[in-house]
């Protein structure tokens, strides 16, 4: 009797430890794609953003967001170079890998292009077989959409260039955004459709949210300062490809919708908030005060913190503030 007695709390034991070590297991998304979707350095104020380093910021503690996005690369170069090979081993049973590629594989660049319908098409298949191999998730994306109010273009230009550029006197912009990415835009579709994997749409959102905006308003989502408007670039910037903190922040906030929308599993984890902070510049405010200062008067206005320790902000009269701290977070 006694020993029955034992083996049921030794069964009861062990499921516990089950069920703690199940609700404690954080699902891992990983982000493999070009300069739009890439961690950027923060260093003397760069205000460029790539989205996926925003998408922290929707995601609850549940998601960890590993962001392998590198500036410049195609999905080429991000095989020849090595780095699919680094994700791949990382990939366990329940991680998802998100695969946006386009912007750089269009480039007549020969370490760098491909082609619609042959090797752009069978990278991705690779991507996804690959991940699926490793008990992964695949989503597949098309590229996001570049602020293009002009002519027509073959969207071959060096974007990686634009960085350097200077403000400028803009040329005239009509009110259609116009493509640049053509047949780029329709192979992850097709991939995705012949594979039977999650997609999303990221060029007809982006699209959208351009176009909503306007030629003014658009700007705004980019990296396009007049000198002396932003002290990190201070003789202005004209770039329709990257994007602003602002940017970045909108724009994630509409693909961690689009994400949950085609993968419900993850719904319950996507979380939104206007004010995000976090010192590594994954959020939309890495100072604190700062996000203080900008929350409206006579609003309750919650604010989420992503990481770092914090000094208490000074907190204006009339303002309704409430602090989210994650575990990462904490008040000196």
């Amino acid at each position: 009797m006694r020993k029955a007695r034992l083996t049921h709390l030794t069964m009861l034991a062990m499921l516990m430890v089950l069920m703690t070590s199940s609700s404690r297991h954080v699902i891992t998304i990983f982000m493999i794609g070009d300069s739009t979707m890439a961690n950027k350095p923060i260093t003397n104020g760069n205000p460029e953003r790539g989205w996926g380093m925003a998408l922290q910021g929707f995601f609850k503690e549940g998601v960890r967001i590993d962001n392998h996005a590198v500036n410049g690369r195609s999905s080429k170069s991000f095989i020849d170079e090595g780095r699919w090979d680094v994700v791949k081993e990382r990939i366990t049973a329940g991680d998802y890998v998100v695969i946006q590629f386009g912007h750089n594989d269009e480039k007549p660049d020969p370490k760098r292009h491909t082609d619609v319908g042959g090797s752009f098409d069978e990278n991705l298949r690779k991507f996804v077989r690959e991940t699926r191999e490793k008990g992964g998730k695949p989503i597949l994306m098309n590229a996001v959409a570049r602020r293009n109010f002009i002519a027509p273009t073959d969207g071959s230009a060096e974007d990686e260039s634009l960085r350097d550029s200077k403000y400028e006197q803009p040329v005239q912009e009509g009110n259609i955004l116009i493509d640049t990415h053509g047949d780029y835009r329709f192979a992850p579709k097709n991939v995705a459709q012949e594979m039977n994997v999650p997609f999303v749409d990221a060029n007809s959102i982006t699209h959208d949210l351009e176009q909503g905006l306007g030629t003014e308003r658009s700007k705004r989502l980019h990296m396009w300062f007049l000198p002396g408007e932003n002290p990190a670039v201070p003789e202005g910037r004209q770039d329709n490809t990257h994007y602003s903190i602002y940017g970045a922040h909108v724009v994630a906030g509409l693909l961690a919708d689009a994400i949950v929308n085609e993968v419900p599993s993850l719904r319950k984890y996507v979380r939104h908030y206007e004010y995000i902070v976090a010192a590594d510049g994954t959020g939309n405010y890495i100072d604190l005060q700062e996000a203080v200062n900008g929350a409206p008067m006579g609003k309750k206005t919650k604010i989420l913190i992503l990481n770092g320790e914090w000094s208490k902000p000074v907190i204006p009269k009339g303002k309704k503030i409430k602090y989210v701290l994650d575990s990462q977070a904490s008040f000196k």
